[in-house]
């Protein structure tokens, strides 16, 4: 019951990929700049998980800061490793009772195999362990939200059930095709150019150490072979600062090698940007400023930020997943059925912004539409709801979404609330029947009031008021 196929690397070489992927990170500047870079924006501010249902919420809050979950210690490096390796793996401890859920980690480099259904090669079905220290493997069902007679056939729900019988677990893969089986380390594809970086500086030490040494070179004029050799035998290289008697039949001169060698640096920089651009990072965030200004750097930051998004995107989803999975487990225990419809079982996974927004061009940017708009329905060349689209345009850029025709009137209405109230509120604002009503003393709710008007005769409206 194999998966593998042309689309996974050889089990040898997915090994290889792994180890190396860990020694990089650790041993190569730019390879663990490459990794920790992206984990900075993507979580330094934390993640949490939110339910719009009180009961649920507190269920999730009890799964995500449990003392062996502890996810929001665990979740760097979980995230660090689903980047180096490609896979992350947590094997299910469902507790019997009140289905609380409890998550183990399975090494990637601990799996053998994983098992897609034979009815559809995108979907993974099973994953299977490497035999440990005492030939023991596991076999565990990758969690699936839902009933298997519902999702599967009966071929695949059948072999869910017999051979995949150690448990469940949560599996989540990157950089694979669909209907491969394993998840690919984001730096696959950098492996030798980030070796042959490093061997690039390397040389170019060596190069340098070279460079500052030194010999001392000495002629001895009129002197025979033998001569030669007896000096050479007695000769003691000069200490700093001591003092070197000769006569003029000896020359003594320092040489420093002439290498010839040119400047290394644009090689060194042509090597480094073919890295960082294989990760979409600008150059000057490895500290290579090059011909960078303020205006170009941030320009340049796009990019990246746009990748960045894709990977918080992946994150979200699958930490919605395991949130949903938690839901699911504890309704199992109570016998109630989640319907993923209805918002009281949906969760929301909430991380901090990419980037921080230059609030001042948005702001600059909403006072012009505003002004136009304004504009354009006084003259009537545009409908309110359609300047309001506008305007919910630029709303966007600050976190604000909303839609236009429920906003329009829900506007109107507040701004007829205010008008009424504003009129009740104002005395002088009654008809003449209503005012000689008032200065007759005759109680009595006026209309636009929300009371009793109650007048001496002979008042006026302005001595109430006053």
């Amino acid at each position: 019951m194999s998966s593998q196929n042309e689309r996974d690397l050889s089990p040898m070489a997915q090994d290889r990929m792994q180890k190396v992927a860990e020694y990089l990170w650790q041993s190569n500047l730019l390879a663990n700049r490459l990794v920790e870079l992206p984990l900075a924006y993507l979580l330094a501010e934390g993640v949490t998980l939110q339910c719009k249902d009180e009961d649920h919420q507190k269920l999730i809050n009890a799964f995500w800061s449990d003392p062996i979950n502890n996810w929001p210690l665990k979740l760097t490096p979980r995230v660090r490793a689903l980047g180096l390796l490609g896979e992350q793996c947590y094997i299910a401890n469902v507790r019997d009772g009140d289905g609380f859920v409890r998550l183990g980690y399975l090494d990637p480099r601990q799996i053998a195999t994983v098992v897609t259904d034979p009815d559809n090669p995108e979907q993974p079905i099973g994953v299977v362990t490497k035999r440990d220290n005492r030939g023991k493997q596991h076999k565990y069902r990758v969690v699936v939200l839902g009933e298997d007679g519902d999702l599967f056939s009966a071929n695949t729900a059948r072999i869910r059930a017999e051979d995949f019988a150690d448990g469940e677990c949560l599996l989540y893969q990157l950089n694979k095709f669909p209907n491969g089986s394993r998840g690919r380390s984001d730096l696959l594809g950098q492996i030798d150019w980030l070796d042959a970086y490093d061997e690039f500086l390397f040389n170019e030490l060596d190069r340098i150490g070279y460079l500052r040494s030194f010999v001392w070179d000495v002629t001895l004029t009129g002197a025979d072979p033998e001569a030669v050799k007896k000096y050479e035998k007695e000769f003691t290289p000069p200490a700093p600062n001591s003092t070197f008697v000769h006569n003029d039949s000896v020359k003594l001169e320092p040489m420093a090698p002439t290498l010839q060698a040119a400047d290394t640096s644009e090689s060194a920089r042509l090597l480094r940007n073919h890295v960082l651009g294989g990760s979409t990072t600008p150059e000057h965030w490895f500290g290579g400023g090059g011909d960078v200004n303020r205006a170009a750097a941030s320009e340049m930051g796009e990019p990246t930020f746009k990748i960045y998004t894709g990977r918080q995107n992946f994150l979200k989803l699958a930490l919605e997943e395991i949130g949903r999975f938690v839901l699911w487990k504890a309704a199992q225990a109570s016998g109630e059925k989640p319907d993923w419809a209805d918002d009281r079982w949906q969760v929301t996974a909430v991380f901090p912004e990419l980037v921080n927004r230059d609030v001042t061009k948005f702001a600059a940017a909403m006072v012009s539409v505003v002004t136009a708009v304004v504009q354009m329905i006084d003259a009537g060349l545009l409908t309110e709801e359609t300047a309001l689209k506008l305007v919910a345009d630029v709303a966007q850029r600050f976190g604000q979404d909303f839609d236009a025709k429920t906003e329009l009137e829900a506007a109107r209405k507040e701004h007829a609330d205010r008008k009424a109230k504003r009129q009740a509120d104002d005395n002088f604002n009654f008809s003449a029947d209503e005012r000689e009503a008032l200065r007759a003393g005759r109680a009595g709710t006026l209309p636009g009031t929300s009371g009793t008007q109650n007048v001496p005769a002979g008042g006026d409206a302005s001595a109430e008021a006053q």
